[in-house]
Order: structure tokens, then C-alpha cells, then sequence
């Protein structure tokens, strides 16, 4: 072995840039050889342009594809994907050339997703169209709204009517039970008299008229509603008490024929069909042919 060299496996290397040395060295073109071979490229080369009229109908010529990798595999491999079957070629104008499309290899396929087609606008025409038929088909099929009754239109209005004719008619019985009292404070009024109606009426009789009045008294009568028979109250000034009462009044007109009733701090005398008491300063009076009990005159009397 050199020192210069060293060989390893039969192959020989440099000891110190550790080159192999056995390499057969390049051939470089002798100057003649470059000449030689620029003149054969200066010459015109013939045209490779496929002469159609030489070409013989029927018998097309395929372009084949080339395998991806340069190699021809065994049908009988499973291991790799199965090849795309390629699609069939298509012919041009001339008859005599037939090209085929360019195949997709299988793991391309499958790495490659789908691109999705776009999807086709329709014209302002369709649109258009399509419109005008949908508005027909509501204006055939729609159900016409249903025509509101005469209540129905006019609820609110009948609402606040009959609320109303409620109150007219609450209002005008109030006045109307009301009336007496209001007839008997205007009389009052008008006589100068703090008189009051009685609150208790015997059962059958009702007021008959108006109540009366005068300067200093207001009288009121009362009827029976199934009889001719009736009764009058008045009320007047006075300065009487129950004494002078019973001497100028009672003993008067019935002598000692009179009974006399205690109630609610009033003193009744009862004479006949008539009874007379004092309240207030207003003389009570109660005059008439109606057969009135003790008891009706007693609750009259203190019911005003």
C-alpha cells in the first residue's frame, strides 16, 4: 500500500482528500469532434410534421399516456390502487388523428376532493316568471276574509252604550226612590221648615202627589193602593213641648179620650185615627181615615 493511497475493498482512494482514484476520467471532445458536430446542427432538419396525405384512413393513431413512474406493473399486484379506466379518445375534425384525454392517477383522485360545480343562476326571465305564477296561485286559492257583522264592527260602540244606559238607568232609580226626600228638602226650603220624610211607610200606602207646602208647614198624604183610605202628615213651626201639646191640642179635640206612647225619646199621643208629638221644635201631626195601628203610628214617628 502507497502512502499516498489507500485501498479499501479493492478500491483505491487518495490518503489525504479521500477521492477515489480508480474513476475513469471524462473524455473531452477533440476540437475536430465540436466542429464536426456544430456543422451537422447547422444543417436544416427535416420537418417530424405528420404528412396527412400519406396517412391512411382507419387506422388512427393514439397518443398513448405514459406511466407515472416509467414502469409496467403486473396485473396480478393487488397492492397498489387500481389504474383509472381511461376515458375514451375523442376524434378531431380530421378523421385521421385521434387524441386522448389526459388520465388522473388513482392516489391523485383520491387526494384531490371534488370541486363543486357552481350552481347555474337563473335569468331576470325565470325569475320573473316564476313570480307572476306564484302570485296567481295565492290569488286563486286564498280565502277571502269573512265579512264582520254589524256587532262585530261596532263592539267598542255598543260596549260604552250599554254601559252608559246602565248608569242612566241606576241613576234614574236612585232619583226616582230618592225623589221624595229630594221634593220634601225643596218644600223645606221654600216653608222655612226643617222638615223630613218618614223613612217607614205602612204596608199598602204610597205617597200621592207632590209634597205640599206653605209659608211655616209642608204637608205630605198618603194613599192606599188597594181603598179610598188615606193619611196626611204635617209638619210645622212650633214652641210647644209635649205639656202644652197635650193641653192645646190633644185634650182639645179628643177630650181625655187618648192614649199616649213613649219611643226614642219622643212622647206620642194617639187619639182616634190621629196622633200628634213634638220633635225639635217642629209640631207632628197625623190626620186622616186610614185605619192605622198604634204600632204603624209609633214606627212613623220615629222613622222622621
Amino acid at each position: 500500500m502507497n502512502k499516498q493511497t489507500i485501498t479499501i475493498n479493492g478500491v483505491r482512494y487518495d490518503a489525504h482528500t479521500g477521492m477515489r482514484l480508480d474513476i475513469a476520467p471524462v473524455a473531452t471532445p477533440s476540437p475536430k469532434q465540436a466542429v464536426a458536430s456544430k456543422s451537422i446542427h447547422a444543417k436544416a432538419q427535416r420537418s417530424n410534421t405528420l404528412a396527412r396525405k400519406h396517412v391512411i384512413k382507419g387506422q388512427p393513431t393514439s397518443l398513448k399516456t405514459p406511466s407515472i413512474d416509467g414502469v409496467r406493473r403486473s396485473s396480478s399486484i393487488t397492492k397498489f390502487a387500481p389504474r383509472s379506466t381511461p376515458q375514451q379518445p375523442v376524434k378531431s375534425k380530421d378523421d385521421n388523428i385521434v387524441i386522448s384525454h389526459p388520465v388522473q392517477h388513482a392516489v391523485r383522485q383520491k387526494a384531490t376532493p371534488p370541486q363543486p360545480s357552481a350552481a347555474i343562476q337563473p335569468s331576470s326571465k325565470d325569475i320573473k316568471t316564476e313570480a307572476i305564477a306564484k302570485a296567481m296561485h295565492n290569488s286563486v286559492h286564498s280565502t277571502p276574509p269573512a265579512k264582520k257583522s254589524f256587532l262585530q264592527k261596532h263592539t267598542r260602540g255598543l260596549s260604552v252604550a250599554s254601559v252608559s244606559l246602565a248608569v242612566i238607568m241606576v241613576a234614574g232609580y236612585i232619583t226616582y226612590a230618592n225623589l221624595p226626600n229630594l221634593s220634601v228638602r225643596i218644600a223645606s226650603a221654600n216653608a222655612g221648615v226643617d222638615a223630613t220624610y218618614p223613612t217607614y211607610q205602612p204596608s199598602g200606602y204610597s205617597l200621592n202627589g207632590p209634597v205640599a207646602f206653605d209659608s211655616g208647614e209642608v204637608s205630605m198624604k198618603f194613599t192606599a193602593n188597594a181603598g179610598p183610605q188615606e193619611f196626611t202628615v204635617e209638619q210645622s213651626k212650633t214652641n210647644w213641648d209635649s205639656s202644652a201639646l197635650l193641653e192645646n191640642l190633644v185634650k182639645a179635640q179628643a177630650k181625655d179620650d187618648y192614649s199616649t206612647y213613649t219611643d226614642s225619646g219622643l212622647t206620642i199621643y194617639v187619639y182616634g185615627t190621629n196622633a200628634a208629638w213634638v220633635n225639635g221644635g217642629v209640631l207632628h201631626t197625623i190626620e186622616g181615615d186610614a185605619p192605622l195601628t198604634n204600632d204603624q203610628i209609633r214606627r212613623i214617628a220615629t222613622s222622621m
